[in-house]
């Protein structure tokens, strides 16, 4: 899938996996020795997010039901707890220094479009 921003049309991530099943969820990207870049991951239902056992720093996006950003966590490090926002459906983690780079900030709305089906490694 890939992550644009709904009103600009800004693609985010060209590569987004989907966690929605209680091992993606679990598993999540620990243990990975690299995320690549323009890459993401969806994890739904999901409130909150840790970095335990990760090897790289992440941004993380809080979205809504809807796909609205209600919060963003920039460069979250390995064995952190990420932020806990009231309304969380599900996050989206990228590569650090996505989020700025894209200008992304609460209030956007986003969408996952179909795509290529490469996986992260």
């Amino acid at each position: 899938m890939k992550l644009v921003v709904l009103h600009s049309r800004q693609v985010i991530a060209e590569n987004v996996a989907g966690a929605y099943n209680f091992y993606q969820r679990f598993r999540g990207l620990m243990f990975k020795k690299h995320f690549p870049a323009n890459s993401g991951l969806h994890i739904s239902p999901c409130p909150s997010i840790h970095t335990f056992w990760m090897k790289f720093p992440v941004d993380v996006l809080y979205l809504s039901r809807e796909m609205e950003v209600l919060e963003v966590d920039e460069e979250l490090h390995p064995g952190k707890i990420g932020k806990k926002v009231k309304g969380t459906a599900s996050v989206i983690e990228l590569p650090a220094g996505s989020i700025q780079a894209a200008d992304l900030a609460p209030g956007d709305v986003l969408a996952l479009e179909e795509a290529s089906s490469r996986r992260i490694s």
